[in-house]
């Protein structure tokens, strides 16, 4: 089991939830996710990283699989301008590497925010710290347990 997978597991076995990640080969976009899970895929929670122009930290955006970030919205929530988040340092504040970004088991947690679209589901997908891996979970437990702050940010 790779590091970032065993972080993703551990983060879910603190949290109490019993769900175990699942391989499900590589999944590039939600699209092709959602696919191989047999989901909507708006029931695929992407993580979409950003970097804080100001702070130069990484900030999470936790978004459902349909949705785009909208730059404005998502810059005010943030209290600074947003930039691209390199791999540096996404790899650095989160442990993941781009395509395997998890909502959870971040080496330095980031400020986070939640799409509220994907409370629509009973049920949704998350990356599982790496590009084969998700896991299923209820999004009122995803929220909780990424310290997300529920907002408004998509176009």
């Amino acid at each position: 089991m790779s590091k970032s997978l065993g972080r993703v597991t551990r983060a879910l076995d603190a949290a109490g939830i019993p769900n175990r990640p699942v391989e499900i080969g590589n999944a590039t976009t939600a699209r092709m996710a959602a696919d191989l899970v047999g989901c909507a895929v708006d029931q695929i929670a992407k993580s979409i990283v950003f970097r804080g122009e100001c702070s130069g930290e990484a900030i999470l955006f936790i978004t459902a699989g349909g949705n785009q970030v909208d730059d404005g919205r998502a810059s005010t929530l943030a209290g600074e301008p947003l930039g691209k988040a390199d791999a540096e340092l996404i790899r650095a504040q989160t442990g993941f590497a781009i395509g395997g970004v998890a909502p959870i088991g971040h080496l330095t947690p980031p400020r986070a925010f939640f799409d509220p679209r994907l409370l629509d589901f009973a049920e949704v997908w998350a990356a599982a710290g790496t590009p084969r891996h998700v896991f299923a979970i209820a999004p009122a437990d995803l929220l909780r347990v990424s310290g997300a702050q529920q907002s408004d940010f998509t176009e």
